[in-house]
């Protein structure tokens, strides 16, 4: 299937009743990945916008999109912290890593009070699905298997879709199709 054929099941899929209802057939929670290419980024993310435009403007269906973008989330935390620019400063002075170790420590990123994950709780609402986005531009500052693990043990109401620039063999997390991560189980490929 090409990526205009995958990104089209994306709407058939959402909007299936099984799919809302969270539940899948061992009645597991509905965490879901849609892997693709990175050189189709910037056409994910113009259908991306198409759906939460189409179905956040039909009362009818039932549900709405919630997009959370991961690098937006981390730039709203570091700057309702007050450290957005302690964070430039930091990198000018220390350099990329000591930036990214202490923005990491900051963000709580491998602890149960993940600020991302908290962030997307205290945000989502019934009827409605989750869109994770902005996976490849929050890298390397967050790692997406991170994020599932945190938030799949805190948030089963709703279906999560992360979008995924690289390949996701239904074990294996390789961003950009050339850095693994470590391996995510959990989640369904949402198109084969």
């Amino acid at each position: 299937m090409n990526i205009e054929e995958r990104l089209n099941q994306i709407e058939i899929k959402i909007k299936e009743p099984s799919f809302l209802q969270n539940k899948g057939l061992g009645n597991e929670v509905g965490y879901f990945i849609f892997d693709y290419d990175p050189k189709y980024e910037q056409r994910v993310r113009k259908e991306i916008e198409y759906l939460k435009n189409k179905i956040n403007n039909n009362p009818n269906l039932g549900f709405k999109i919630l997009e959370f973008d991961l690098y937006e989330i981390i730039l709203d935390i570091l700057k309702n912290k007050g450290y957005l620019e302690k964070t430039f400063k930091f990198e000018e002075t220390k350099g990329r890593d000591h930036a990214k170790k202490a923005v990491t420590k900051m963000l709580k990123l491998g602890m149960d009070s993940n600020l991302i994950v908290n962030y997307i709780i205290d945000r989502y609402t019934e009827n409605s699905v989750i869109f994770i986005t902005g996976v490849g531009k929050a890298y390397p500052l967050l790692r997406s298997h991170n994020v599932l693990n945190n938030l799949h043990q805190q948030l089963d109401e709703v279906p999560v879709i992360m979008f995924f620039p690289g390949k996701y063999s239904g074990n294996d997390l390789v961003l950009f199709n050339t850095i693994k991560d470590s391996n995510y189980y959990r989640a369904f490929p949402l198109v084969d």
